[in-house]
């Protein structure tokens, strides 16, 4: 009988946090799981040797792609479709999970046969580079009090990360695979495409994802959203190019070139009231230094006077 959960764990010349992630899963509750290491251009037989020292290595199957040929999105639909499982979730191989966040999103999908995907709540984890170990030194809510998966809200920005999201696999068959002309932001665009078919539901309260975060690393060990800003931005408004595009071509350019504007006069009008407000609190402070420091205002005004000559 196959596994119930495809936990596709995507690595790249990172073994210690790869042994980490597999010892992660490994604490789990729930352990009807299959594991599909996906090795995105590294070593083979260092990837090969730590599985088989895992305490889950009975579980795994690595799939290797050759250095060049793989990416964030290639190796999370090899991963996917490798599975062969009714449910899937990204693990990478730096962040983590509560022991029970396997046991509490598949009894939610069991419960709610009609979402395609749960969400959890998520803390993010700070690390530091401290006697060559990766060490946490904080720690922070990520999107502190939320309450649902809004679709409003996922349009502004991204308001979850692949660790905190079990989903069905049927919905690649209904939006797509990860889009792999993007070298970021796969998952809120995923995200995005599956909130156009239905809701993701979500479990507040207690965090069961954490988010790991090394602001100052650099190299392998960089997290995406720090290694990968400018492809960030870049994608990020080519999903939205997208999403605008395919509206025009619906609807027509009316909407959007009335809320262009809108956002211009908006803009516009901003920059004059700080201007005005910035004036305002210069010569309110000039005034202030004059009452206080008389000598510097007498300096001002023959520097002026000067001037004039």
């Amino acid at each position: 009988m196959p596994s119930r959960v495809g936990i596709v764990v995507r690595t790249r010349r990172r073994p210690d946090f790869l042994r980490r992630a597999l010892a992660d899963v490994a604490a789990q509750t729930f352990h009807d799981y299959r594991i599909v290491v996906v090795n995105d251009g590294g070593d083979p037989n260092e990837v090969e040797a730590i599985v088989a020292a895992s305490d889950v290595r009975d579980a795994v199957q690595v799939q290797h792609i050759a250095d060049g040929e793989g990416g964030r999105c290639v190796a999370a639909n090899t991963g996917v479709r490798d599975a062969g499982t009714d449910l899937v979730v990204l693990h990478d191989d730096d962040d983590r999970w509560h022991p029970e966040f396997l046991a509490r999103t598949v009894a939610w999908l069991d419960d709610h046969a009609r979402s395609p995907a749960v969400a959890v709540s998520t803390e993010i984890v700070y690390e530091e580079q401290r006697g060559g170990t990766w060490t946490e030194v904080g720690r922070a809510p990520f999107w502190a009090g939320m309450q649902r998966i809004s679709l409003g809200e996922m349009m502004s920005v991204n308001r979850a990360v692949p660790i905190s999201v079990l989903y069905r696999r049927s919905v690649h068959d209904e939006v797509g695979w990860y889009d792999e002309t993007l070298d970021a932001v796969e998952d809120w665009d995923l995200y995005l495409r599956i909130l156009r078919t239905g809701e993701i539901g979500f479990l507040p309260g207690e965090a069961l994802a954490f988010w790991t975060q090394r602001p100052d690393a650099t190299g392998l060990d960089a997290n995406s959203m720090f290694a990968l800003t400018e492809a960030h931005a870049v994608d990020d408004a080519r999903v939205r190019d997208r999403a605008l595009a395919e509206w025009v071509r619906r609807e027509g350019p009316g909407l959007p070139l009335y809320m262009a504007s809108l956002q211009a006069e908006l803009k516009a009008h901003i920059d004059r009231r700080f201007e005005e407000v910035s004036a305002g609190l210069r010569h309110d402070l000039r005034s202030e230094l004059d009452a206080h420091q008389p000598f510097w205002s007498r300096v001002r005004r023959l520097r002026r006077g000067l001037r004039r000559r």
